[in-house]
């Protein structure tokens, strides 16, 4: 009996999720996160019907490591699939460059150019690899995958990765990227399972959460997105600014005497809803409040989501469906209604019970084109991408 974890870490939380194989299909046998790290680090895990089997935390672990947390969640985690033999374990990296437009085994060699990406990704992927090293240390007879958040964007046209720079700084990999490739080829998936016509035409996926993207698939495959060279471009996001005029990063630093890394903390810490709003980042704290400014707030995620959903129908040439994933995505229909009544002149109209409700169909049966609900699951995407890649006799 077999099975593999799922991890996405980032720099104060790790979340998880664990697989036992069944007929070669992955099972979700827990899942779960290690948040607070370098304060209080406080490990939970659920069954699959929410039941708790683990909660612990460190009041006094604002010392313990990444290293050290991980070690722990380990054993913990094969101590719960006990006999299952984990012979895998993937993991989310942030930026995969060029050169990588699917998951790979990792190994030594791997690992150094994935380290020579960290620039393009200063704030993801030191803690993606961090997390890779501690475990191939710790289970060295352990297949480790990588699964790029990058490569479901590899099919995008030329024209839309380019960036209207120099060519010499295009040769050193300064291009659109895109993100939230393991949720956009799980919404794929599922897709091609409940709606194959659909699938197959002109989508636009919107994640929208802490951190937002959209993308536009067209026969299956990734047109154009909203994140660019970095996952700071696009939408307005819970405390990340999205696209910006390039001067503004100039004037900053020239004008106001800012620093480089007081602007990247700036941008990616301390903008978005949380700097229009003053208030919070977290857009169920913003509807609770009655502070013109978490209205300001919201009205902005609103009206540049529904700006660069008729940019996406451009680069498509016209659209059939819109599909909402991620934490607002999925849950908020007052989100989702207020994008909506923008999209009115592509003809979309919702359902307002259906929308209240989150149904998985949240169109009226009049709309011209149809709007879906889908939770994402990134970390059963990291399961499927790993179990692909492993060596037949493992997998």
């Amino acid at each position: 009996m077999k099975a593999i974890i799922s991890l996405n870490a980032g720099s104060s939380s790790i979340k998880f999720a664990l697989y036992r194989l069944v007929d070669g299909q992955p099972v979700q046998a827990a899942a779960g996160k290690l948040e607070g790290i370098g304060s209080a680090p406080h490990l939970i895990a659920r069954a699959h019907d929410r039941t708790v089997l683990i909660e612990r935390r460190w009041a006094d672990g604002a010392a313990l490591t990444h290293e050290a947390l991980l070690g722990e969640l380990c054993s913990w985690a094969m101590a719960h699939l006990d006999p299952h033999a984990v012979i895998g374990i993937g993991h989310r990296v942030v930026h995969g460059g060029a050169e990588y437009a699917a998951p790979v085994l990792v190994d030594d060699a791997v690992m150094a150019r994935l380290e020579a990406l960290c620039p393009l990704a200063p704030l993801h992927q030191p803690h993606n690899l961090a997390a890779i090293r501690a475990l191939r240390a710790m289970l060295p007879d352990v297949a480790q995958v990588a699964c790029f958040d990058t490569a479901f964007h590899h099919t995008m046209p030329p024209v839309a990765t380019r960036l209207a720079l120099p060519r010499a700084l295009s040769d050193k990999g300064i291009r659109r990227y895109g993100f939230h490739g393991l949720s956009y080829a799980y919404i794929l998936r599922a897709l091609r399972e409940i709606d194959a016509k659909l699938a197959q035409g002109r989508v636009v996926v919107a994640h929208l959460g802490s951190g937002a993207s959209l993308c536009a698939m067209h026969n299956g495959r990734s047109i154009d997105t909203t994140m660019g060279f970095t996952a700071l471009d696009g939408l307005v996001m819970g405390t990340r600014c999205g696209t910006l005029d390039p001067g503004v990063v100039l004037h900053l630093i020239e004008q106001e005497g800012m620093s480089a890394s007081a602007v990247e903390t700036l941008l990616y810490c301390e903008s978005g809803l949380l700097g229009v709003s003053g208030l919070s980042g977290d857009m169920r704290a913003l509807h609770d409040s009655a502070s013109p400014h978490a209205a300001e707030a919201i009205e902005s995620f609103v009206w540049r989501a529904a700006r660069e959903i008729g940019a996406l129908v451009s680069s498509m040439g016209g659209v059939d469906g819109i599909v909402f994933t991620a934490g607002i995505g999925e849950n908020d229909p007052v989100i989702r209604a207020a994008i909506a009544a923008r999209l009115g002149w592509l003809g979309l109209a919702l359902d307002e019970a259906a929308n209240a409700a989150n149904a998985a169909v949240i169109s009226a049966a009049d709309s011209a084109i149809v709007a879906r609900v889908i939770p994402t699951d990134e970390e059963r995407m990291i399961a499927l991408a790993t179990l692909a890649i492993l060596p037949p006799a493992q997998g």
